[in-house]
């Protein structure tokens, strides 16, 4: 029974809301531990129960983690709704922890370029590496948009990449020279796919399949070691780099908003609290008053 509803819910996610599908696998997982934890049907579980569950795991979870559980609660219980199997949301009476604005780690201009000469391109796997870290920093793309990117959606000599971003949406992105000349090198060195369905695929891994997120992850980390870069970063440093730096040298937040395929200008506005930390400590390191 349990079982059915999940893939009853996880359909209605794929196909109704087109959400990703890791936010998809996200929301399905946090739905099957509360299903699995408690006797209580889900047509029958009550804003107390779902409270106490939540309290009773709050030590063991993030304020972020519990906040994206709820959401994934909320989701789930308005879709039963609309089933007609419930008439209410039990998650509507309970507020979601209150979250501080996390400013990620930036990366420096001068660090973006140490990490990305860091690759040594004397193969086509290295030749793969630098085209992704400039495309990464060049594009401002998410590391899932990257590993999806095709072949056909570069478009080198018009200088700009068809990206397919949250919610199957599609957006433009200029693409620079650097970016567009290390595509192009890896291009021409870049093996055959392991099948037919991936010959567009842009990124392939020794294997000839798809590059997974976790690969470029250790790619960037390993590559930030032998640059002598020590901060805490990601494939996503690059996209918030990217941004910064652009808001740094004054661009539009709505052109930032619109490259990024933010939907909210909410969230693109992130990058100008960024810019002011940078001025703020620089007042404050040479305050008289320091």
């Amino acid at each position: 029974m349990r079982r059915q509803i999940l893939g009853d819910y996880a359909y209605y996610l794929k196909v109704e809301r087109q959400l990703s599908p890791n936010t998809v696998a996200s929301y399905c997982s946090d739905v099957r531990k509360l299903l699995e934890s408690t006797e209580t049907a889900p047509r029958d579980i009550s804003t107390g129960e779902l409270s106490a569950w939540l309290a009773g795991i709050s030590g063991e979870l993030s304020s972020r983690s519990q906040a994206r559980m709820l959401s994934a609660f909320k989701s789930f219980f308005d879709w039963m709704v609309d089933e007609g199997d419930r008439e209410d949301n039990p998650c509507d009476g309970i507020d979601a922890p209150k979250l501080g604005r996390h400013l990620p780690e930036v990366l420096s201009v001068k660090e973006v370029g140490d990490i990305i000469a860091s690759v040594r391109c004397d193969g086509w796997t290295g030749l793969r590496d630098r085209a992704i870290l400039e495309i990464l920093y060049g594009c401002g793309l998410r590391v899932s948009e990257l590993c999806s990117l095709r072949i056909s959606s570069v478009y080198l000599d018009e200088h700009f990449v068809r990206v397919i971003g949250k919610g199957n949406k599609e957006r433009l992105v200029p693409l620079g020279e650097m970016a567009a000349s290390a595509f192009s090198d890896y291009l021409e060195a870049r093996p055959p796919a392991a099948a037919q369905a991936f010959d567009d695929t842009a990124f392939l891994n020794r294997f000839g399949k798809p590059l997974s997120r976790v690969t470029v992850f250790n790619m960037v980390r390993r590559q930030a070691l032998l640059a002598g870069v020590r901060k805490e970063i990601s494939p996503h440093s690059f996209r918030h780099s990217f941004a910064t730096h652009l808001v740094e040298n004054g661009a539009d937040l709505r052109v930032v908003q619109e490259m990024l395929g933010h939907e909210s200008i909410l969230t693109t506005e992130i990058y100008t609290h960024i810019d002011s930390a940078s001025w703020q400590q620089e007042i404050l390191s040479h305050h008289p008053r320091r």
